[in-house]
């Protein structure tokens, strides 16, 4: 890194820590340094910015805890059996079964866990397709341009104006999904164009930056520019969008599960809100039936504010100065300088 790369506050500059600086120096810099470098620019250095923040810190142990509670979890807690318990057993009136039962006496407890699975498998197809897609698009029609530009855009504007919750509605009902990757995936069905459409707009103002001209001019392909010039300065608006994607794909089904819009086809927690408001009578009964109600939704509640913690703590760890300051790369260089 040379005096100009330095800033006055000690950092580096943006193209230097995003690792969008001259592809000509990057191209002759020895693979096992370059390997450490991006090693420290995309794993170390995020890691240790997002730590810093409590709303990054909080929000990923969260969604960990969902993870294990939705991999781990369902090997260590038993299925749920129905009469475990007395029917609509309330929480912690037998502590052999402290979250209470159901209406056919299953804990209410294991369920929630048992549940889980689903719930995340939807949100993993609902960030694989809305993400991808609108990447894929996005990023090719603002690099391309011309007629690719004119066609991707078209497809785009007609999925925006699309109305979603009709559309999901109407889908559902005409080939009822049953596996919840495929749940995730008609809920995001319009989710990627507006993501599409932002990222062209920014790809159009990248594509004419020097580097990108550079790495024109050294030959490389579209597919290498794309993904080692351009990506990187998307990735945090990109990533912050999978996590929006995630809790919107989360809150649709659940929501359209508990009004019986979709076919109970698996275990979520949709699925016993919907139970705990029928047969439970939980909504105007709470207290007969409203853990089995309530446990869902706190569990609903937990997962989308750990999203939304992590979404907001991206900000932070995507931030150029802070992420120089915690640079071991940059450091070492600037050590290393006479």
């Amino acid at each position: 890194m040379t005096d100009d790369d330095i800033q006055s506050d000690g950092g580096a500059t943006k193209e230097e820590i995003f690792g969008t600086g001259d592809a000509v120096e990057r191209a002759r810099t020895p693979p096992a340094q370059r390997l450490k470098r991006m090693y420290d620019i995309y794993v170390r250095t995020p890691l240790l910015v997002g730590w810093s923040d409590w709303r990054t810190r909080i929000g990923g142990l969260g969604i960990l805890f969902y993870i294990l509670m939705g991999t781990v979890g369902v090997l260590i807690v038993p299925s749920p059996q129905i009469n475990e318990g007395p029917n609509f057993l309330g929480p912690f009136e037998d502590f052999s079964i402290i979250t209470g039962t159901d209406y056919i006496g299953r804990s209410v407890g294991k369920q929630v866990v048992h549940s889980t699975p689903a719930m995340l498998q939807m949100a993993l197809a609902g960030i694989v397709f809305a993400i991808g897609l609108g990447v894929l698009i996005g990023l090719v029609a603002g690099y391309k341009g011309g007629t690719i530009d004119r066609a991707l855009m078209t497809v785009t504007d007609v999925f925006i104006v699309l109305p979603g919750l009709p559309l999901i509605i109407v889908i559902a009902s005409i080939y009822p999904p049953r596996d919840p990757f495929l749940v995730g995936s008609i809920l995001a069905i319009n989710a990627w164009a507006g993501l599409a459409r932002q990222l062209r707009s920014q790809v159009l103002t990248l594509r004419e930056e020097d580097y990108v001209e550079a790495a024109r001019a050294m030959g490389l392909g579209t597919p290498t520019i794309i993904m080692q010039e351009i990506m990187p300065k998307l990735a945090p608006f990109i990533l912050i969008s999978a996590a929006g994607a995630a809790t919107a794909v989360i809150v649709a089904s659940v929501a359209l599960y508990f009004l019986g819009i979709l076919p109970f086809t698996s275990d979520n927690w949709g699925v016993m809100m919907n139970f705990a408001r029928l047969r439970g009578n939980a909504i105007a009964n709470p207290g007969h039936a409203g853990h089995w109600l309530f446990l869902p939704l706190l569990a609903l509640s937990g997962l989308t504010f750990a999203l939304t913690l992590f979404s907001q703590g991206l900000d932070r760890v995507f931030n150029p100065q802070l992420r120089a300051r915690h640079s071991k790369t940059v450091t070492d260089d600037e050590g290393g300088e006479p």
